[in-house]
C-alpha cells in the first residue's frame, strides 16, 4: 500500500536505492546519468531556489525535472512542462537560477 508519494531528483533516488540490493537494474540505469546529475546538496539547493519563486505553474514534479535535466535554453525548459506555457519572464527567471548550477 502506498501511503505517500513524493517526487525525487536523481541524486535522492541514487541515495535511496543504495541499500536495496535487489534493485541492480535501477542502479545500472542511474549510472548512465551520473555524470550529468548534480550532487545531492546542489540539487536540493536548486530545488529550494525554484520553490521560492512561488509560481503556481511550477509544481513539485516540474521542479524535480528541471533539477535533473538542468535546461540551458527556453526550448529545453519548455520540454519539461506538459500543457503549460511559461511566459518569457517566467522562463528567464527559471533559467537564471538553473545557470548558477
Amino acid at each position: 500500500m502506498i501511503l505517500h508519494m513524493k517526487p525525487l531528483n536523481l541524486a535522492e533516488v541514487k541515495e535511496t536505492i543504495v541499500s536495496l540490493n535487489e534493485k541492480k537494474e535501477l542502479r545500472e540505469f542511474l549510472k548512465k546519468f551520473e555524470k550529468f546529475t548534480l550532487p545531492k546538496k546542489s540539487a536540493n539547493e536548486l530545488t529550494n531556489e525554484l520553490k521560492k519563486i512561488n509560481n503556481p505553474k511550477l509544481k513539485e514534479e516540474y521542479i524535480i525535472k528541471i533539477t535533473d535535466f538542468l535546461p540551458k535554453t527556453a526550448q529545453d525548459l519548455n520540454k519539461v512542462f506538459i500543457n503549460i506555457s511559461l511566459d518569457e519572464k517566467e522562463t528567464n527567471e527559471i533559467l537564471e537560477i538553473v545557470r548558477k548550477y
